[in-house]
C-alpha cells in the first residue's frame, strides 16, 4: 500500500499505530516512546493522504475520515511534526514542494478586488466566533508575554503598549493610519492613552461595522475613523503609520507596493511600525491547507525576503525585533477558549467548521513551537535622524506604564452579526 510506505519514510522517531479501512492496524516507527495512534475510515482518505498529505490531513480531519484513535488532536499533529522536523519525508515531499514555489507568485497575486475576497473568506464570519475565542479587546494577533506567564488580556494589552513604545508617540494629537485595522481595538488604544488622531483602514465590511460602534460608545469619534480602503488607495503623508498581523495578506508580488506606499505615506520624521509572521527558514510557500481554507493569498515571508525590499525604498530598517514563541503562547490560549464553547459554536456553523477551525489553530500553534514560525517587528523611519541614537525610549514608554489598569481596550458593542457559513469553502 503507497501510504504505508510513505509513512515508513515519515516516522523516525517514536511509534504511530494506525488502523486502515480495511480494518489491519500496522505500527511503523522504531517501537519506543513517544506513541500516537490514528484510524483513517477511508479509503478515499488514505488514497489522498499519500498523494497530497499537506493538503489531505486538514480535509480528512474536516470530514471524520481521520481521528486521533489516542489523545487529542493536538498530540497526534504533534507527533507528526516532531517526526517531519527530525528527519522524516514524504516521497513526494520534495516534487510538491517545487510545484507550491512556482505556484506562489500566482497564488499570492493580491490585487485590490482579490484581497477584499480573501479577506471576508475569514474576517467576515460570524462576530461571536472571535468574541469567544479572542480577547475582549477582540486582537486577532500575537500577544506579547515579557515575564510568560500573563493573561491573554494582559499580554495584549502589553502587545498594544509595546507597538506603542516603538511608534515614539512623544506628544498628543500625532495623526496615524492603521492598515489592516481589525475590529479597531489598537486604534482606539492610540486615540485614548496617547492622544492621537488615527484613521483606520481595513477590507472587512464586518469589522468596519463593529469598529465604528465601538470608536461611538467610546465617544472617540473625533479622534478615530474607521474607512473600507485598500492601503494602496491612501494620498497623504501622515505622522505615524502601524500595522498588526496585515502584512502576511499583501502577497510577495506587492511588497514593494506596500513599503513603497508606507514611505508615500510618512511625514519626513514619519516612523513606521509592522508586525508579522515570519519564518525563520528562508523563502517557502503557504501550507496549500491554510491556503484553502483559512487564508487564501496569504503568506509569512523569511525577513531577509521582506529586507532586501525595504532596502530599495528609500526607507530606513531602525529596529527589529524578533517575537519567537510568543504566538505560540496566544494561539494555545485561543485554542482553549475555542475548545471551551465548542458546543455553542457547533451550533452557529457545525461539526465540519468546528474540525476546520481546531485543525487550524493546532496547526499554527505547532507552526511556531516547532517549524520555524516567528512574529517580527519592523521600525522603519524616512529619515535617518527621526528618531532618537538609543532606542531607551521605547523601555522608558513602557516602563512608565507598567502594572495593568482597566483594559483600555473599548469593550465590543453588543450586536448581532450574521452568520455567514458561506465565507468558508465546504
Amino acid at each position: 500500500m503507497l501510504l504505508e510506505a510513505a509513512l515508513t519514510h515519515l516516522i523516525k522517531v517514536g511509534t504511530l499505530t494506525v488502523t486502515f479501512p480495511n480494518g489491519s492496524v500496522r505500527a511503523f516507527g522504531t517501537g519506543g516512546e513517544p506513541k500516537a495512534a490514528m484510524t483513517i475510515r477511508t479509503r478515499r482518505a488514505a488514497r489522498r493522504l499519500f498523494l497530497n498529505p499537506a493538503l489531505a490531513l486538514g480535509e480528512a480531519y474536516m470530514d471524520g475520515d481521520l481521528e486521533p484513535a489516542e489523545g487529542s488532536l493536538f498530540a497526534t499533529l504533534d507527533f507528526l511534526v516532531m517526526n517531519t522536523m527530525q528527519g522524516g519525508n514524504h516521497p513526494l515531499d520534495k516534487l510538491m514542494e517545487k510545484v507550491r514555489w512556482l505556484r506562489r507568485h500566482f497564488d499570492q497575486w493580491n490585487f485590490a478586488s482579490r484581497s477584499r475576497r480573501n479577506v471576508a473568506h475569514h474576517y467576515d464570519l460570524d462576530a461571536r466566533l472571535y468574541s469567544l475565542m479572542l480577547d475582549e479587546d477582540r486582537q486577532y494577533s500575537c500577544a506579547y508575554f515579557p515575564e510568560g506567564n500573563e493573561t491573554l488580556e494582559e499580554a495584549q494589552l502589553k502587545k498594544k503598549l509595546h507597538i506603542a513604545a516603538k511608534l515614539r508617540l512623544d506628544r498628543p494629537g500625532l495623526e496615524i493610519v492603521d492598515i489592516g485595522c481589525g475590529w479597531g481595538g489598537m486604534a482606539l488604544y492610540l486615540a485614548r492613552e496617547f492622544g492621537a488622531k488615527v484613521t483606520g483602514l481595513t477590507l472587512s465590511t464586518e469589522q468596519l461595522q463593529a469598529a465604528r460602534a465601538r470608536a461611538r460608545e467610546a465617544g472617540l469619534e473625533d479622534r478615530v475613523r474607521f474607512e473600507l480602503m485598500d492601503y494602496r488607495n491612501w494620498t497623504r503623508p501622515v505622522d505615524r503609520v502601524v500595522s498588526v498581523g496585515m502584512f502576511e495578506h499583501v502577497g510577495i508580488n506587492h511588497f514593494k507596493t506596500f513599503f513603497d506606499t508606507v514611505r508615500g505615506m510618512l511625514k519626513e520624521d514619519g516612523v513606521a511600525l509592522i508586525h508579522a509572521i515570519g519564518r525563520a527558514d528562508g523563502p517557502g510557500s503557504t501550507n496549500p491547507w491554510i491556503a484553502k481554507y483559512i487564508f487564501p493569498g496569504g503568506y509569512s515571508p523569511a525577513l531577509s525576503e521582506v529586507l532586501s525590499v525595504v532596502e530599495k525604498s528609500g526607507l530606513w530598517a531602525t529596529d527589529i525585533e524578533v517575537l519567537r514563541l510568543h504566538y505560540a503562547k496566544t494561539l494555545e490560549h485561543w485554542r482553549q477558549r475555542f475548545a471551551r464553547h465548542r458546543a455553542t459554536l457547533a451550533k452557529l456553523y457545525d461539526e465540519r467548521f468546528c474540525r476546520m477551525f481546531e485543525f487550524y489553530l493546532v496547526g499554527s500553534e505547532l507552526a511556531f513551537r516547532r517549524m520555524g514560525h516567528m512574529n517580527w517587528q519592523l521600525q522603519l523611519t524616512k529619515h535617518v535622524s527621526a528618531l532618537p541614537l538609543a532606542r531607551d525610549y521605547m523601555v522608558r514608554t513602557e516602563e512608565a506604564r507598567t502594572g495593568l489598569r482597566e483594559p483600555v481596550g473599548i469593550p465590543m458593542p453588543a450586536m448581532t452579526m450574521r452568520a455567514s457559513p458561506e465565507a468558508v469553502p465546504r
